[in-house]
């Protein structure tokens, strides 16, 4: 029987979650991460037993029975990492963090949102709704949500579970969805894949997985064809077709409102909670898995209005008459393209200037040309060098690939990340967007007493 639960890499936001339900479930939980974070930390707090070097002896006794340990890794782990080739050589039960989730989606309904982008929105949106509804579910999520202040909502009661199904690593294979939304398949990660086909092929694979009686919720227009078992019934969503998409939109005031399409049952007069234009999709493909949990039309109404958002997506952090400031974990060029046209949405005539940090190298090789022509839809663009994550500089591999494909005519600079505090006084904006999966984000707070000093001084 598992008593203890040791985590290699447990800051990670997936991994986390995890911990957290274990924690409450009132095991023991440690684990190693590389530096110490405002996680970690809140980890420690909570329970968790955590250090920060690779380091055998550091691990706790509790965790040193191979009878009652479970161990956790990510696949961003390096195979030769100590404590887990200690733990093979010591024949723990060893198990990717996907696997884990695998087996929650077994012996509870899972609800899975997948896709190259919008899958954290989404999912963190559906978690929401199911939560203060009278379904309520526990929940797994890639982001930390603004209402709870957490990756993870645990209901002891609730019979479903909302899972983040992440592609990565083909991570999202080892679940068996009652429910999944497929949000996007614009190919990516491609240094795991290596083609386009075969990342597509991983989709398809994954909509095998539903199980029969199951549901299978899919973005209009998708290049990947499903091949869902006997029994599964499968709906279209998108803005404006399909079984589920929005009717009567309606912008203005900062606000966003529409009526809902849906072969269950139409609801009319949604207002979003974060008001930008690609949460009508995301919202879209939450409603159709709440009304599936049986979710009403006034719980989802409540659900969509409270709906706070997530950490680093569309996340504003000053918004006045005068200028704004958001950040946005946009890293691929689709998302680029959508966050951009989003924001020209609720901001129109307005000079909107982004700076992008490009995050791994594999990606800026593979999709340099699709990053400058996303962001040329800028007013102005600001790139940081390269966030390498995982890689090893790559030659030739620079954010200069995009900066030089950006079109003609389109305001641009390079700098060091770290000079970002001086550079954005010099700039002229309206709105400004700080873009990427990497530490830009570190920045965030500091920006913004920087952006509402700028609007002091406007005003």
């Amino acid at each position: 029987m598992i008593q203890a639960v040791y985590f290699i890499g447990i800051g990670g936001i997936g991994m986390s979650a995890i911990a957290r339900y274990y924690l409450k479930r009132g095991l023991t939980v440690a684990g190693y991460d590389l530096t110490p974070t405002p996680l970690t930390r809140e980890l420690e707090r909570e329970g968790a037993l955590i250090h920060y070097e690779e380091d055998v002896t550091q691990i706790p006794e509790a965790c040193r029975d191979a009878a009652s340990t479970l161990v956790v890794y990510t696949p961003a782990i390096p195979a030769e990492h100590a404590e887990l080739q200690y733990f093979l050589c010591h024949h723990f039960d060893i198990q990717k963090r996907a696997e884990v989730l695998g087996t929650l989606t077994r012996t509870h309904r899972g609800l899975c949102v997948a896709g190259t982008h919008g899958k954290t929105t989404t999912s963190s949106m559906t978690a929401h709704l199911l939560h203060q509804s009278h379904v309520d579910c526990n929940a797994f999520l890639g982001g930390i949500t603004k209402n709870y202040g957490t990756n993870y909502i645990l209901a002891p009661k609730s019979d479903y579970v909302v899972i983040e199904a992440d592609e990565f690593d083909r991570s999202f294979h080892h679940l068996s969805p009652f429910a999944t939304v497929i949000t996007a398949t614009d190919a990516d990660h491609l240094d795991i894949y290596g083609t386009e086909e075969a990342y597509l092929e991983s989709f398809r694979h994954y909509t095998e997985l539903i199980q029969p009686g199951g549901y299978l919720v899919l973005h209009d227009g998708l290049k990947m064809r499903p091949n869902v078992r006997e029994g599964v019934t499968t709906y279209i969503y998108s803005r404006t077709r399909g079984d589920f998409h929005a009717e009567n939109i309606r912008m203005g005031d900062g606000a966003i409102r529409f009526d809902l399409i849906s072969p269950i049952e139409n609801i009319k007069d949604i207002e979003l909670g974060v008001p930008v234009g690609i949460n009508i999709e995301n919202g879209i493909a939450t409603m159709a898995l709440a009304q599936i949990a049986g979710l009403t039309p006034d719980e989802i109404r409540q659900g969509m209005a409270s709906f706070r958002g997530v950490d680093r997506r569309f996340d504003f952090h000053v918004r006045t008459p005068q200028r704004a400031y958001l950040s946005d974990y946009a890293h691929h060029p689709e998302e680029l393209r959508q966050c951009i046209r989003s924001i020209r949405e609720v901001y129109p005539d307005r000079r909107i200037v982004g700076i992008f940090q490009p995050h791994l190298y594999s990606r800026t090789r593979d999709f340099y040309q699709e990053f400058a022509d996303a962001l040329s839809d800028l007013d102005e663009v600001v790139l940081t060098e390269i966030y390498p994550a995982r890689e090893l500089p790559m030659p030739g591999v620079t954010s200069q690939l995009i900066l030089d494909h950006l079109r003609p005519g389109v305001p641009h600079r390079l700098i060091r990340k770290d000079d970002v505090l001086d550079v954005v006084p010099t700039l002229q904006f309206d709105v400004l967007i700080t873009l990427g999966a990497g530490n830009l984000d570190d920045y965030a707070d500091r920006i913004a007493d920087i952006v509402k000093s700028m609007n002091t001084l406007t005003h």
